[in-house]
């Protein structure tokens, strides 16, 4: 499959000091059949010096297509996500967090069961292969784990990684889906509604994880999780549009 363009969308809340950093990153990722790159960066209302670190990001760079969209209030990363997605222009859109926890070097390894003509959509694993991953929570790492069996559970799915940032769609497949989570819902509610879509097909591919710590400013927690719950049984168990 040819693919033109793709959509790399980031949600970024308070990432000022880092934002130009995984800019740089994707800069670097040459992507396979010359696939030609869109950042679009929508900034959830930060109340650091986002905007200005994308501004001069730009002014640098001007080869890079980067778009830049601004909430006026702060409402979630889900909300950030929404935003990007309505503006992605690509023929595939990834995910990308603003932070380091995800390496844009690994964006072909994702694309590839895209362009060899087996996948509508790819996520990127945590808990599978054998490329590096920080050793940090054991019991975030029992809740992801507990989620996506849940997860699996109503979707009739048998992923590894469902809360996993990374994950690669059609765009306009992507965009046909009503999505309504604001937060961290996002993941969840996706994924069961793209289980239920015929004929759909789901690949995965093991990817690295540079985690943070909540020091270094990671930023879900516990009620997420509660919510993440929530959001399988709504969405998946009631299936609810």
């Amino acid at each position: 499959m040819k693919i033109g363009k793709l959509s790399i969308i980031i949600p970024a809340y308070n990432e000022g000091s880092t934002i130009h950093l995984i800019l740089n990153k994707i800069k670097a990722v040459e992507l396979i059949d010359d696939i030609q790159k869109e950042i679009i960066i929508v900034d959830d209302c930060s109340t650091d010096n986002t905007e200005q670190a994308v501004a001069n990001y730009k002014a640098e760079n001007t080869t890079i297509d980067i778009r830049y969209f601004k909430h006026p209030h702060n409402l979630g990363k889900g909300a950030a996500l929404h935003t990007g997605i309505a503006q992605a222009t690509g023929d595939y859109t990834i995910i990308q967090d603003a932070d380091l926890e995800y390496d844009p070097a690994e964006y072909n390894d994702l694309l590839k069961p895209i362009c060899k003509g087996f996948a509508d959509v790819v996520y990127g694993s945590r808990f599978m292969g054998s490329n590096p991953h920080r050793i940090l929570f054991f019991w975030h790492t029992i809740g992801n784990r507990w989620l996506t069996f849940l997860s699996n559970m109503m979707s009739n799915l048998n992923l590894t990684d469902m809360e996993t940032c990374y994950k690669l769609f059609d765009t306009k497949l992507l965009q046909s889906i009503k999505l309504r989570e604001q937060r961290f819902g996002f993941e969840p509610e996706i994924t069961q509604k793209i289980a239920r879509i015929p004929k759909i097909r789901i690949y995965e591919v093991g990817i690295s994880y540079y985690g943070r710590t909540y020091d270094d400013g990671k930023k879900i927690g516990w009620k997420d999780g509660v919510r993440a719950i929530y959001c399988i049984l709504k969405y998946g168990l009631f299936n609810t549009r």
